[in-house]
């Protein structure tokens, strides 16, 4: 695939508040175009979610979540959703059927007990990514 994409994730403390940060440079030289931070997703209890809740700060940019369910092994095989972020803490809940699929063939939704992979994404332009990340839970 190439790309020439840089990014840094670290764990943080400001002010009794824990929280990853994301920072980077999104190039799309060289077939490129992102950086993310991913975790696996095991024991989901049987709850059927609706969505994703996420406390986030930034530099103003769009950023994305992908999901990766069991049905979607390969990498370019995802849904995804975009929000955007400012220099304050803010909570942003986002439902599961704003997330659209990225090929044809992928079933049109997806159960939150599918979930394997979950991802906040700097993505699809040039530019300077800074998200930090206090809080990620479905709802």
């Amino acid at each position: 695939m190439g790309g020439v994409s840089r990014g840094d994730l670290t764990y943080n403390l400001d002010k009794e508040q824990n929280f990853y940060k994301m920072q980077g440079n999104v190039s799309t030289a060289n077939n490129g175009g992102f950086i993310q931070f991913r975790t696996n997703i095991k024991d989901l209890p049987g709850i059927d979610f609706n969505g994703i809740r996420i406390m986030v700060r930034g530099n103003n940019q769009e950023y994305y979540i992908h999901i990766r369910t069991n049905l979607t092994p390969l990498p370019w095989q995802y849904y995804q959703t975009k929000f955007k972020v400012n220099e304050k803490w803010e909570i942003v809940e986002i439902p599961f059927n704003q997330f659209s699929k990225s090929n044809f063939y992928q079933p049109g939704s997806f159960k939150s007990k599918d979930i394997r992979t979950l991802a906040i994404v700097a993505y699809g332009k040039d530019y300077d990514a800074n998200i930090d990340l206090g809080l990620i839970e479905f709802y």
